[in-house]
């Protein structure tokens, strides 16, 4: 005998098909990597899919737009540009519309990086005048709220503070800093280290100790890993990618090359990492396993093409028959 189905029933399944059919859209939805291409003959914000396909600009101004940091929930974008005459931090949609000024100042502002709860951004100034030792304005790291007041100033010494990013639970910032590095050969200028502070500028640790830079530091998306770029084992023109675990410890070489590596991104499933390099000839990105393994090119352009930036939607739904998978966001800015 034919089941009946009351109206409660038929309500029950609208619901579902509703609920199911915005979801349904976004299978296989394809993850994304900002990144900034001279290919303009001007360093501007671009964006492409993870296997190097669909690359189109984001950005279309004289003077350079660097740095694309990805607001958690992928909508926006925050990036740094030189188009009011100095460095100064900016916001846009995911699409490249809207863009607007959150700094305003004199000084110079680089490097945002938004926090995992979106309500905050962390970037560099030197605002403050505070000048090294050659005389020269300092950075420190500052951090402020995402629609760019309340700034606030996290750390205050004479060195360079560069290249913040967050760990992904919003506790900590790591950055890298020459407040304690080696002086270069006959060159009057130290090198740069990793160090993480509390994300209100405190209990400041220091990650790494050599002879050489150690810089542009990317947290894995489970927050144990920190992934960057050193020459510590070759000259200062050979960077190549460094992991090692979130108190230093642990170091991992991921490539050899005679070539530059830099600007390491995770992805934010933790399985592979974007970098920059130049080992074609000039500057493209790359992606390579987190073991080092697996190396394959995503850019070919004749102009260089740097800093990934990875984001996938905060909801992919697997196909059919495959299991259903929550991801992050991810940041990486190398300067």
């Amino acid at each position: 005998m034919p089941r009946r189905y009351n109206l409660a029933h038929f309500i029950l399944a609208s619901v579902i098909v509703l609920v199911l059919t915005p979801m349904m859209l976004v299978v296989g939805a394809q993850a994304r990597i900002a990144f900034v291409s001279d290919r303009d003959r001007n360093s501007e914000i671009y964006l492409m899919d993870d296997d190097g396909k669909n690359q189109r600009n984001l950005t279309n101004h004289p003077d350079r737009d660097l740095a694309p940091s990805w607001s958690p929930d992928g909508t926006r974008i925050a990036f740094m540009s030189e188009r009011d005459g100095n460095g100064e931090i900016y916001m846009m949609d995911a699409d490249g519309g809207n863009q607007q000024n959150l700094t305003n100042n004199r000084a110079g502002d680089w490097n945002p990086s938004w926090s995992p709860d979106g309500k905050r951004i962390a970037f560099v100034s030197d605002r403050d005048g505070i000048l090294d030792i050659h005389g020269f304005p300092t950075s420190e790291i500052y951090v402020m709220d995402a629609d760019g007041k309340n700034p606030q100033n996290l750390t205050n010494n004479r060195a360079g503070d560069w290249s913040p990013e967050w760990s992904p639970d919003g506790k900590r910032i790591v950055f890298m800093s020459y407040r304690e590095g080696h002086f270069i050969g006959d060159f009057e200028d130290t090198t740069s280290e990793i160090y993480v502070m509390d994300n209100d500028g405190g209990d400041e640790q220091r990650l790494t100790e050599n002879r050489k830079n150690d810089r542009g530091p990317s947290w894995s998306p489970d927050g144990k890993r920190i992934a960057f770029s050193s020459d510590r084992k070759g000259d200062w023109l050979n960077y190549e990618i460094y992991v090692m675990d979130d108190d230093g410890g642990n170091l991992q070489k991921l490539t050899e090359n005679r070539k530059n590596d830099g600007g390491p991104s995770w992805s934010p499933d933790g399985k592979r990492i974007a970098f920059s390099s130049d080992r074609g000839g000039n500057r493209q990105i790359y992606v390579m396993d987190t073991d080092g393994g697996n190396q394959q090119q995503l850019t070919n352009h004749p102009r260089n093409n740097i800093g990934p930036a990875w984001f996938v939607p905060a909801f992919a739904v697997a196909p059919a028959g495959k299991k259903f998978t929550m991801w992050g966001r991810l940041k990486q800015v190398d300067r």
